[in-house]
């Protein structure tokens, strides 16, 4: 059963939206659009505060407890979070699972250690991959901005040794552009790794969404703009879907 998540990137109590992770703009009230999204047959959602990594401040928790009382469905949080105790706010103001990405590249023990705290289902390791001209892909941080000098294949299963329960991987080149997710990247990283990997980055209709269920095997397809723009409704995606065949649940 596939997944259909959408992305509220949070700035400044805002949902902001841009391109290659630059040149934001606002699109509304994350808690509003957390429990629209929440009626209206997603699966998940992720919140991510985007500026709390390069602004180094911790993670909108005020805004985490408010979401976490409007929505039905499981939610991650990421941005900002470096450690345990990080985690621990995260979880404790009612997300289901905290994203970390460039917390792991500066540590990777951080994976293990939550991992055996919370528990690896409660972990998502984010991937922000940025293709280079030799055609490997580099592990981006710091809102996609620093090359972390790591292969983002052999890093995926490096965070999945170490336990991280699930990848979010975004397409650093892809973000915001709407022409189809990264598909080569996302395979590649699907292939390496045994744990569930959500597609991120690119996605510009339903019909890229499908495309990366049928051509990689992602467990989940995340979006953020064509969902906020009303480019396309959730229930819309997975009626596509299904004449697809592709096994989504009901809306």
């Amino acid at each position: 059963m596939k997944k259909i998540i959408p992305c509220l990137d949070v700035k400044n109590g805002q949902v902001v939206k841009g391109i290659h992770f630059e040149g934001l703009r606002q699109m509304g009230d994350p808690v509003e659009m957390a429990s629209n999204y929440s009626e209206n047959g997603a699966d998940e959602l992720v919140l991510l505060d985007i500026s709390a990594t390069t602004e180094g401040r911790e993670t909108i928790i005020d805004v985490v407890k408010k979401v976490a009382d409007s929505i039905s469905i499981p939610f991650a949080v990421g941005g900002g979070i470096r450690t345990l105790d990080d985690i621990s706010r995260v979880l404790d103001a009612g997300a289901d699972k905290a994203g970390i990405n460039s917390a792991a590249v500066d540590r990777p023990e951080l994976i293990k250690e939550a991992a055996e705290k919370f528990g690896s289902d409660k972990i998502v390791a984010a991937v922000d991959a940025k293709q280079f001209p030799d055609g490997t892909w580099h592990v981006m941080t710091h809102g996609g901005m620093q090359d972390a000098g790591l292969d983002a294949v052999q890093w995926a299963k490096m965070l999945e040794e170490l336990g991280a329960g699930e990848i979010l991987l975004t397409s650093v080149d892809k973000d915001g552009v709407k022409d189809g997710y990264d598909l080569e990247l996302t395979k590649a990283i699907v292939d390496a790794v045994d744990i569930p990997v959500t597609a991120s980055g690119g996605c510009g209709n339903a019909e890229d969404i499908v495309e990366v269920f049928e051509k990689t095997d992602c467990a989940s397809a995340l979006a953020a703009s064509i969902f906020h723009e009303n480019t396309v409704s959730i229930p819309e995606v997975k009626k596509l879907c299904r004449e697809r065949g592709v096994s989504v649940s009901d809306s």
